[in-house]
């Protein structure tokens, strides 16, 4: 397939960032030689990677103090002077993310310096998408993984190295709930057989696709009394159509990351980890990674389950 002018450019940005910005060149050196294991689980499968340049974001302190207490590294004026990017829509700027956990990720803020949130700048995740469809964009809110809440935007990682990428489509189908179905919108759910309570659109109209999650982002908002309901979001597009995975979430982060003594595990998942890549900075916490661990932070962090069943019957009554 021809890769489009934007497609080029990025991978342009991505390899001169590389030659040139030796913090970048490091890591992504690193990367090549991180360590992953595989868990498998019936049907399914979860990678754990190790990765420690990570632990800037896993271990980040995202309370409104901490947040106010430093200068926002989204920012034109605050990025490294090695940082090149481009503009995406006149509203984004496409940067290349120096801290990587694929081969090829990017960091895409919002040119404006405004709070993280998704209802506004959802045709921007959809655009995003469209535009790149090498790439998996995703969404952390603020309480979900997100190392900057105070400024709206987005990631993308290389398409099928998240195993969600790979797999979303099989276990829906054999494991999905039907929601909705329209001639050109589909919504099904997942629950607790993927660990992972979560929601699955496929669509090939942007109008209705947005409709959709604007409707459901909406009754989270109701069930919670939110106005961010805790989420994170992947968003893929590929044979003309978006595939957008919700993961409604209970809990930033686990009781692991709070104990103490061999207990502890530094993980804070976000959609990488909601996509089936946890990401481990300390080797310590890589080695002591099990199956039983894994089903275990999954449970705490994703929506529960009585919640779920709720906001399903709710999606069912009101699409």
């Amino acid at each position: 397939m021809t890769k489009s002018k934007l497609e080029i450019s990025v991978n342009e940005l991505i390899q001169q960032q590389q030659q040139e910005w030796e913090l970048a060149r490091n890591n992504y050196r690193a990367l090549d030689k991180a360590e992953l294991k595989v868990f498998d689980f019936e049907g399914f499968k979860i990678h754990a990677q190790h990765n420690p340049e990570r632990i800037r974001s896993s271990a980040a302190k995202t309370d409104a103090k901490s947040i106010a207490q430093r200068a926002c590294f989204l920012c034109v004026g605050n990025q490294p002077v090695e940082q090149r990017g481009f503009s995406f829509d006149g509203n984004y700027t496409i940067l290349i993310n120096p801290y990587p956990i694929f081969t090829k990720h990017l960091t895409i803020p919002l040119t404006e310096h405004l709070p993280q949130e998704i209802a506004p700048y959802l045709p921007g995740l959809l655009s995003l998408s469209k535009a790149l469809p090498e790439f998996t964009i995703f969404y952390n809110g603020p309480n979900c993984g997100a190392s900057a809440p105070d400024h709206i935007h987005f990631q993308g990682g290389t398409k099928g190295q998240m195993p969600v990428d790979l797999e979303i489509k099989q276990v829906v189908e054999k494991w999905g709930e039907p929601l909705f179905q329209s001639v050109r919108t589909s919504i099904k759910t997942l629950g607790k057989r993927y660990l992972r309570n979560l929601i699955c659109l496929t669509s090939n109209s942007e109008k209705e696709l947005l409709d959709c999650i604007e409707r459901i982002l909406g009754l989270m908002n109701r069930r919670l009394d939110e106005n961010e309901p805790m989420i994170n979001i992947l968003s893929a597009y590929e044979n003309d159509q978006w595939t957008v995975v919700l993961f409604p979430r209970e809990q930033q982060r686990p009781q692991q990351f709070y104990a103490t003594g061999s207990d502890q595990i530094l993980v804070s998942p976000a959609s990488v980890e909601m996509g089936g890549l946890m990401i481990l900075p300390r080797k310590e916490d890589f080695d002591k990674l099990n199956h039983r661990l894994l089903a275990d932070i999954y449970r705490q962090v994703s929506i529960h389950d009585g919640a779920f069943e709720e906001l399903k019957d709710q999606i069912k009554l009101e699409l």
